[in-house]
């Protein structure tokens, strides 16, 4: 045979896929498709449920949407003059949210700092581990330590005659947020380029250059997703923010840092605190559901806000 000849045998046809394998890769695909779908269909589903058993309020004559906005006034058991009003737990929600934010966010990135950019990795992965620990505790758990522990110190050193209030609040729910806020700060961290540490490295800056100049520019995006997933951390806490503030319904008062002494009520603990005992279907009943749906709506715009800083970060790039 001549030696050119093997340039003239006919190509074997591709192999036919058979009939059961496209059937289950069609299968496949629609099952994931609704997988991911799933998190949207969840979330419409849990505020039609909340929305429709909040919604026959607004027909009754004693129910007022500026007053429930609006007054301080938070009396839904009164025989007389029934009065629903939540701004002071509005107050008390981003008093202590706030704090802890305010506490949380500079121990957590200086947390995710170290463990990615200077610890060892020996002490690296027990720091991990010892994060991923303090996840893992229950919220009613951090209840009874500030109801306990961080109260008492609260009242040792500053002197407030009452250890359970915004203070000892923000302080418990900042214990809470630092290892979500540190385990998503050190994996946005360690998701930069190691090409873009050696190029520092090689025109001679620092560590902390690298870290202020290159690091956090470069990972802020997944920086910020922490931030926010710690926000939203703060502000949905229930047990521990019920046990650790004082339940009391009122605005703080003291200016500049009189108000961290005080006692507070949130939205959250006023929600698990009357739910079980408000009868069924009554007016108290659809405004704790009404409550919900505005921490809905408060969740809904943080995160808002967040894509659009994200987004004007982005095109700046």
């Amino acid at each position: 045979m001549p030696p050119n000849s093997v340039r003239f045998k006919a190509e074997r046809p591709p192999p036919r896929r058979s009939t059961i394998a496209v059937v289950g890769e069609s299968i496949l695909e629609t099952l994931i498709r609704l997988a991911g779908m799933s998190a949207i269909i969840f979330v419409l589903a849990i505020f039609y449920f909340i929305f429709k058993e909040a919604f026959p309020i607004f027909g009754s004559e004693e129910f007022s949407l500026g007053e429930f906005l609006f007054s301080t006034q938070w009396y839904p058991t009164s025989e007389t003059n029934v009065r629903y009003g939540i701004a002071a737990l509005i107050v008390g929600t981003m008093c202590v949210s706030g704090l802890a934010v305010v506490v949380a966010v500079p121990f957590s990135l200086g947390s995710a700092i170290y463990i990615s950019e200077f610890c060892g990795p020996m002490a690296k992965e027990a720091l991990k581990i010892i994060i991923e620990l303090l996840a893992a505790i229950p919220s009613v758990v951090w209840g009874f330590i500030g109801l306990t522990v961080t109260s008492a110190l609260v009242m040792k050193y500053t002197g407030a005659q009452v250890g359970i209030n915004v203070l000892n609040g923000g302080v418990i729910l900042a214990l809470m947020c630092v290892p979500i806020i540190t385990s998503i700060a050190e994996d946005a961290l360690k998701a930069v380029p190691d090409s873009y540490r050696e190029a520092a490295m090689a025109l001679g800056a620092t560590r902390w250059q690298i870290v202020y100049k290159i690091l956090l520019p470069a990972a802020k995006n997944g920086l910020l997703a922490a931030v926010l997933l710690g926000v939203g951390r703060a502000v949905g806490e229930t047990m521990a923010v019920l046990m650790a503030t004082g339940h009391a319904v009122q605005i703080p008062q003291g200016l500049p840092f009189g108000w961290i002494l005080d006692s507070v009520r949130t939205l959250t603990a006023n929600i698990a605190s009357e739910l079980g005992e408000a009868p069924t279907q009554s007016d108290h009943y659809r405004v704790l559901f009404l409550t919900g749906v505005l921490l809905f709506i408060i969740t809904f715009m943080v995160n808002l806000t967040a894509d659009l800083v994200v987004r004007g970060i982005r095109r700046k790039q």
